[in-house]
C-alpha cells in the first residue's frame, strides 16, 4: 500500500513531503501542476502526510472517492 498526492496539491506543490520523505519517493517538475509519489518506492511510513500543508496526501485505502483518479495519475507519472 502506498501513499497518493490528489487534487489538492495542484498549483500548490509544497515541498515539504518532499524534505521529510526517507526513501525519495516524492517527485515534480517545474511544469507539472503538482507533485506525486511513486507506488513502487513508497515505504508507506506516513511521514509525508503528516507535512503537507492542503491534506493532500492519503494512504490509499483512505483515498476519498471523488479523488480516486489520482492513484493512477502518481502511478502514470513514473510509467512514463
Amino acid at each position: 500500500m502506498a501513499y497518493v498526492i490528489a487534487e489538492p496539491c495542484i498549483g500548490t506543490k509544497d515541498n515539504s513531503c518532499v524534505d521529510v520523505c526517507p526513501v525519495d519517493c516524492i517527485h515534480g517538475g517545474s511544469g507539472d501542476v503538482q507533485l506525486y509519489i511513486n507506488p513502487d518506492d513508497c515505504i508507506n511510513c506516513g511521514a509525508c502526510e503528516a507535512v503537507c500543508p492542503v491534506n493532500a496526501i492519503f494512504e490509499e485505502s483512505m483515498l476519498p472517492a471523488e479523488w480516486e483518479g489520482y492513484l493512477e495519475k502518481n502511478r502514470a507519472y513514473f510509467d512514463k
